[in-house]
């Protein structure tokens, strides 16, 4: 996985609370390109790791940018952009990775909350290019508050904007209870916005990208085996213990972030066993496949997985 040190060019607010970041190779190279719905990780300290959906231009490989909101509750991350992430300043970042990808689709039906307008904005933009139908539903607590309504505005009556304290709760039935054949929906923002988006998309045509790991309950936490196939060694993963914390403990170097199983970054192949999938990347159809699994929160349906580590 790409790591860089980068530059913030530009650092402005998008709305309140929402602080946007501008960030540049030092030296002016390219950034590696990306496509709608990609995300990075900046590494903020030791154990401080964040994911931010990209929400520039994928064509310009000058800059990467990117939206912070601050959360008054949160765990440290956006604090520390939002007070130590300076103009002219440094900032390490890894990426960019892909699981909310816009796959082709003669119409689209875009929803978001707050700050999950960050990974639709380049979205939008690509579906205008492709030439399909589309229309976006966009939520948020107060107008001041949602980022990005001045770009929005050259789409016109294809955006709906809908500030909570003016038009009430978001109201989803105009736009999920008939979802025409061949119709995508894209959905991001807080979970209860994702749960009710859920309940009402047929199965196949729903995408979303989760913030906050997907609630589990009453899943089973049976011990299992894990073979390491690069090395042939075998691991017992014990009960309330994950994958990941197994083979970190043996001595065993691979790439985490979150730990919640919604950002990817631990993504691991796997070559026997059914994985019992737990995260909140993979589509259902990634899922039935099961060639690969979140070792962070995922575990096994059987008493034995062989992965490529």
């Amino acid at each position: 996985m790409n790591e860089f040190e980068l530059v913030v060019a530009e650092r402005w607010f998008a709305a309140d609370g929402v602080l946007a970041l501008t960030l540049r190779d030092p030296l002016g190279r390219d950034l590696p390109g990306w496509e709608p719905g990609a995300h990075v990780d900046l590494l903020l300290g030791p154990g401080l790791e964040r994911q931010y959906s990209l929400c520039g231009d994928p064509a310009d490989r000058s800059a990467w940018r990117i939206a912070v909101l601050r959360e008054p509750n949160g765990r440290g991350g956006s604090a520390r952009v939002h007070e130590q992430v300076g103009e002219g300043g440094a900032v390490r970042v890894r990426g960019p990775r892909n699981h909310f990808r816009l796959e082709p689709a003669p119409r689209y039906r875009f929803v978001a909350g707050g700050i999950g307008i960050t990974p639709i904005l380049p979205m939008l933009a690509a579906a205008e290019a492709a030439g399909a139908e589309w229309s976006l539903l966009y939520g948020g607590r107060t107008r001041r508050s949602m980022a990005f309504t001045g770009e929005l505005a050259r789409y016109g009556d294809r955006v709906a904007l809908r500030p909570q304290d003016e038009a009430g709760p978001l109201d989803l039935g105009p736009v999920l209870d008939e979802v025409p054949d061949g119709t995508l929906v894209y959905c991001c923002g807080p979970a209860p916005l994702l749960d009710a988006v859920e309940e009402r998309c047929p199965g196949g045509t729903l995408r979303v990208e989760r913030f906050q790991a997907k609630e589990q309950q009453g899943r089973d936490e049976a011990e299992f085996e894990v073979v390491l196939a690069r090395s042939g060694r075998t691991l017992t993963v014990r009960p309330g213990v994950s994958v990941l914390d197994t083979v970190r403990a043996a001595g065993v170097e691979v790439l985490y972030s979150c730990a919640e199983g919604t950002c990817g970054t631990c993504e691991t192949d796997v070559l026997e066993g059914a994985p019992d999938h737990r995260d909140s990347v993979l589509t259902e159809e990634e899922r039935a496949a099961g060639d690969t699994m979140m070792i962070c929160v995922s575990r096994c349906r059987g008493a034995r997985l062989v992965l490529d580590l």
